[in-house]
């Protein structure tokens, strides 16, 4: 039975065939010209392979650093979204299928949702809006819904201002009566 060999590693790159003697050489003679130079001068030499290492390394740790901040973000954005959502359905007026038409655009589209009469007016008036949840319509209060709109804008279709009726002293029109069987 043979004993196994500690060869170096140059003596197993030139066995390999991997190394000739010349780069051998020449490796070693670059190397002593460098200690040469570091003992007598205090010049420190650079080794490349080290330095891009280094940067290799920077360029990683600053990869993982976006990498990071970016699933952070979308783990913050799911989670605003689920509290959106819960928001919304824990306070959300009931649609009647019955009901009166209610019209409004969202993305330049004109979109219906069938409203009892009260809702229909709270929602002309600004005492409810339209939240949009997923790809389905909501309506909830005036108050739930400025705090969605806090929360993330676009999830508010449609929430108008608050109109205060006009006060029988100030409308200048008191005075005329509008006939029964005007058509517009």
């Amino acid at each position: 039975m043979k004993k196994p060999q500690n060869l170096s590693l140059q003596e197993q790159l030139l066995k390999s065939g991997l190394s000739n003697d010349a780069k051998l050489k020449q490796v070693k003679a670059e190397k002593r010209k460098q200690t040469k130079l570091e003992r007598n001068n205090g010049v420190e030499t650079i080794d490349e392979v080290k330095l891009s290492a280094e940067q290799l390394r920077q360029q990683q740790v600053e990869r993982d650093r976006e990498l990071n901040r970016q699933r952070k973000l979308a783990d913050e954005q799911k989670a605003l979204g689920a509290q959106i959502k819960q928001i919304v359905e824990m306070n959300r007026i009931a649609l009647d299928p019955n009901g009166l038409a209610y019209n409004f655009t969202d993305d330049n589209k004109v979109k219906t949702l069938y409203v009892a009469e009260k809702v229909r007016e709270a929602l002309i008036n600004g005492r409810a809006g339209i939240a949009k949840i997923d790809s389905h319509y909501e309506i909830v209060p005036a108050e739930v819904a400025r705090k969605v709109q806090a929360r993330d804008a676009g999830s508010i279709v449609v929430l108008n201002e608050a109109t205060q009726d006009v006060s029988a002293a100030d409308d200048p029109y008191i005075e005329f009566q509008i006939p029964d069987d005007l058509m517009w």
